[in-house]
């Protein structure tokens, strides 16, 4: 008698990926569970006070999260709070119910724009469509990479390491003995971080929710090269294109013909670099990470960059936080089709 094989350990816990379901392509598909856990937000949860109007859909929503709502009955809350916070569940949810999955709502918001969405419940779709993507995945390093799809950094160099750090976990400020990484951020009292190695990457399924590991994202090092992988994995995940990324030490004798800003700095010290401008020693200490990104199959892509390869840029702000838009991977890569694979 064979014993099974054991089953990795679950990790992201918090967003949710447990209450959904899969469609025979690997895709999410929203479950009444699902719906019901943004009904237990507390923006959403009436306080004593609300209105009868207020606590009646409140309650109606968590025996059909599905049934639809007139906008009259949304007019009707009293509270102007209460139904502007309504009224941007609902839409939201509505765009998830009538996509296929939620890789595809993701996909449409995109495309067609965010809107009045709240970045919250962007950020909360990242992570668990990238939850989905990683499924069986059993490096902590690239895991830890993925955070920074959806969760702002803090950055910093500490002897000769340049390492990110969950900028909310940072400013989370719970009383604890100072390590050396949270006396050098400049912080009195926090939460015990880690930087993440082959030493402790065992404990990073159980500490997945907690976000208190930082990366170490150093040329050369595991960080980039684990970043690379999550970004391969998004592109193919999301728009079923194959790619190669290779994270790059320096941008030297390179035809700029195609890049693309992994976030609002990247993009716009690209854009210098599109103009042949030359790049301050300020500037170029911004970048975090750049990379190679080539098309496994050509026909894939559109005849703009003529094989060339495309590059990414990721950088931080003149005050060291690192906040990705993964979005620009989906709208910015010069692909014919960008449908998901889901």
């Amino acid at each position: 008698m064979t014993q099974d094989a054991p089953q990795p350990k679950d990790f992201w816990l918090s967003c949710g990926h447990h209450l959904l379901d899969r469609d025979a392509g690997g895709g999410l598909v929203a479950t009444d569970e699902f719906l019901k856990a943004y009904l237990a937000r507390p923006e959403l949860t009436p306080p004593p006070e609300a209105c009868v109007v207020e606590k009646t859909l409140h309650a109606v929503l968590l025996a059909d999260p599905r049934r639809p709502v007139a906008a009259a009955d949304i007019a009707a809350i009293a509270d102007p709070d209460a139904r502007e916070n309504w009224e941007l569940m609902l839409a939201f949810r509505d765009r998830l119910l009538t996509r296929p999955t939620l890789e595809a709502a993701y996909l449409s918001l995109m495309r067609e724009g965010i809107g009045r969405t709240p970045p919250l419940f962007i950020n909360q779709l990242v992570h668990v469509i990238l939850r989905n993507m990683l499924e069986g995945c059993d490096d902590a390093h690239v895991l830890r990479a993925a955070e920074i799809f959806f969760r702002p950094q803090r950055i910093t160099l500490h002897e000769g390491a340049l390492l990110a750090a969950d900028e909310e976990r940072i400013a989370s400020l719970q009383p604890s003995p100072n390590s050396p990484l949270v006396s050098l951020l400049g912080l009195e009292r926090s939460v015990a971080i880690d930087v993440l190695s082959d030493h402790n990457a065992g404990e990073y399924v159980a500490r997945s929710d907690a976000y208190d590991m930082a990366l170490d994202l150093t040329a050369r090092r595991r960080g980039l090269e684990a970043l690379a992988e999550v970004i391969t994995r998004w592109v193919r995940h999301l728009l079923a294109v194959d790619v190669a990324v290779e994270p790059l030490t320096e941008l030297r004798n390179a035809r700029l013909t195609w890049y693309v800003g992994l976030d609002a700095e990247g993009t716009r010290i690209g854009d210098r670099l599109w103009r042949s401008e030359p790049l301050d020693e300020a500037t170029n200490a911004q970048v975090i990470g750049l990379f190679r990104l080539t098309f496994s199959d050509r026909a894939a892509v559109t005849d703009a960059i003529a094989g060339e390869p495309v590059y990414l840029i990721l950088a931080m702000t003149a005050e060291k936080s690192l906040r990705m838009k993964p979005q620009n991977l989906l709208t910015g890569l010069p692909v014919r089709a960008r449908e998901p694979v889901t």
